[in-house]
């Protein structure tokens, strides 16, 4: 009897891992960008975890570039087998300097920057008209800058509900303003299968310069007619970009 018990919650067990285990061994990783933290990936989540996927979101202390850099290597290095690397705008800095893992097999760009190497975030637009939503930074007496709540409403969600909105200017990352300055040492996405997602309506970033990101890394490019947070506004077709990249 107690042979057929231990053998029966074995077989359970057994059955248990392998219902656990995911569709593949790729880690999907999500980088977020300033005035953000990892619950800007929320929708986005649920629908890769659906399909079998590991998914982590890193928490970026956004104090300087460094730092986030830091923050989304440990996550990758504690990873088996593949990596896919996703960063939302700060975040595309970030994955381009930290994406250089040969666990990395793909970088998913939403909305992001996307330095060469040398090239601090703060230049990158310096031959476009100052987007509107920069226009109305903050910047506190250390040095952080943050967005007005009027500003996320109007600027950088301007898609969501209200209640949307509000929740992200409530939980919102201020970033150090001087990681705008600091530059990069490589580009992850020289030696990278690219994708990128152009928010057609961002008034954060110019959508014509993400255009030209997206040319310069040579990437797979959807573009999809959103705000800043496109991963807030339609997160299935963020999904299946990622997935996309996953599934290569």
């Amino acid at each position: 009897m107690k042979r057929t018990l231990i053998a029966t919650a074995l077989l359970a067990a057994t059955a248990f891992a392998h219902a656990a285990t995911p569709a593949n061994d790729t880690t999907i990783v999500l980088v977020h960008g300033a005035f953000a933290d990892g619950s800007s990936w929320d929708k986005v989540i649920p629908i890769l975890q659906a399909k079998g996927y590991k998914v982590v979101a890193v928490q970026n202390p956004l104090s300087s570039l460094a730092d986030d850099v830091a923050a989304t290597q440990r996550v990758v290095d504690a990873q088996s087998g593949k990596v896919v690397l996703v960063g939302h705008s700060w975040g595309g800095t970030v994955i381009t300097q930290a994406g250089t893992s040969d666990k990395i097999k793909a970088l998913v760009y939403v909305a992001a920057f996307a330095p060469s190497e040398g090239e601090a975030t703060g230049n990158l637009g310096k031959d476009y008209a100052v987007p509107p939503g920069i226009a109305t930074l903050q910047v506190d007496a250390g040095g952080y800058a943050w967005l007005p709540a009027d500003s996320v409403a109007k600027n950088f969600a301007q898609d969501v509900t209200p209640a949307q909105a509000a929740l992200i200017a409530a939980t919102q990352g201020p970033i150090a303003a001087k990681a705008f300055g600091e530059t990069t040492t490589v580009a992850a996405w020289k030696s990278k299968a690219n994708y990128y997602i152009v928010a057609s309506k961002d008034r954060m970033i110019a959508p014509q310069l993400e255009q030209a990101f997206a040319r310069k890394i040579n990437a797979v490019t959807t573009t999809l007619p959103t705000s800043h947070v496109p991963m807030v506004s339609q997160p299935a077709k963020v999904a299946e970009v990622i997935l996309a990249a996953a599934q290569r």
